[in-house]
């Protein structure tokens, strides 16, 4: 569990974490780990470290989990995790679990494996949050390091396991209140913000102009043609519901006309002074349709909200760019 320190005010938080502060040293390794083991859309995933302070958390230091193959079948992760942070309490360093981090595919990430294992974390350690590292994004010129957290009317949806269409809206949970967003703020040391600014001194004026690259065609292709992908299983999935609310329909009205059949039975009966007929069980005799899990619809929504995101950022990107372009061709004419 995370060490925090109560706010002096003593005054209960709706949020036990309004900000995340997070070492320099942690994000190189973030980096580091996915240029070493990530390949294209592999995702690869590690554990954060450090405590709680009021309400900020600070990500002090991290580490990966390793790659296995379906030959390390006796290979356990808990175990694992155990004995790392076990080594590092051992030479003093912060060993307290607040978190995990993961790799992204073009802001691919809203999936039901993250919320499941965001859900496990949150409700084991209430702090506890995932940074998503969006590599693609990051190569284009800006690092993507996002942190998240599940809201609190989803955690309550996770806990009651209720995924129905009446539970979700009771809850009022939507895609767009799923998770919520904690800002980031990098912290380095004074020796290691000298060492970036001789770092800048020392890089080339050719590194300092990729920014101004106008090339963005297959970026911007491959987040569009994600995009449809995922519209295309939404497509599919509101014809599932509709087929569903078909069938609960015309199985009502089957219903409906069973009790009047009944009803004028037992008129009938009743007239000719025999007795009524017995009352039978309806829900055996008309068991309703499985509705589709609606979660699964509620997580395509949210991706679909991240990718559209996406497309806008770097489409507004690249318009600066070539308004920009087009302002210096005409003056250099």
């Amino acid at each position: 569990m995370a060490l925090r320190r109560e706010p002096a005010s003593g005054n209960s938080l709706d949020s036990p974490v309004k900000q995340i502060q997070i070492e320099g040293l942690v994000v190189m390794k973030i980096i580091k780990h996915y240029q070493e083991e990530g390949q294209g859309s592999e995702v690869v995933q590690g554990v954060l470290l450090g405590l709680v302070v009021e309400d900020r958390l600070e990500i002090t230091n991290c580490f990966p989990f390793p790659q296995h193959t379906e030959d390390d079948a006796d290979f356990d992760e808990v175990q694992y995790q155990m004995e790392m942070m076990r080594s590092l309490r051992h030479v003093n360093i912060d060993h307290l679990h607040v978190g995990w981090y993961q790799s992204t595919f073009y802001g691919s990430f809203v999936s039901r494996a993250l919320l499941d294992s965001q859900f496990s974390y949150q409700h084991a350690i209430e702090e506890s949050v995932v940074l998503i590292y969006d590599p693609i994004k990051t190569a284009q010129g800006s690092l993507s390091l996002k942190a998240y957290r599940l809201t609190p009317k989803l955690m309550e949806i996770c806990k009651e396991k209720d995924f129905s269409t009446e539970g979700l809206k009771k809850a009022s949970v939507g895609y767009e209140n799923m998770f919520e967003e904690v800002p980031i703020v990098i912290r380095n040391s004074h020796l290691i913000n000298v060492l970036l600014w001789e770092l800048e001194d020392k890089s080339t004026v050719a590194d300092k102009h990729e920014l101004l690259s106008l090339s963005s065609s297959s970026h911007l292709e491959k987040c569009l043609q994600m995009l449809m992908d995922r519209v295309d299983e939404m497509s599919q999935d509101i014809v599932k519901y509709n087929n569903y609310s078909r069938s609960l329909s015309k199985q009502q009205q089957q219903k409906h006309q069973y009790v009047q059949r009944r009803q004028q039975e037992n008129a009938q009966r009743q007239s000719r002074g025999e007795p009524p007929l017995p009352e039978e069980d309806l829900t055996k005799l008309f068991k309703p349709p499985q509705a589709p899990p609606r979660m699964d619809s509620l997580l395509i929504a949210g991706q679909i909200n991240t990718y559209s995101q996406t497309v806008k950022e770097f489409t507004s990107q690249n318009l600066g760019k070539l308004f920009m372009a087009e302002a210096l061709q005409g003056q250099g004419s």
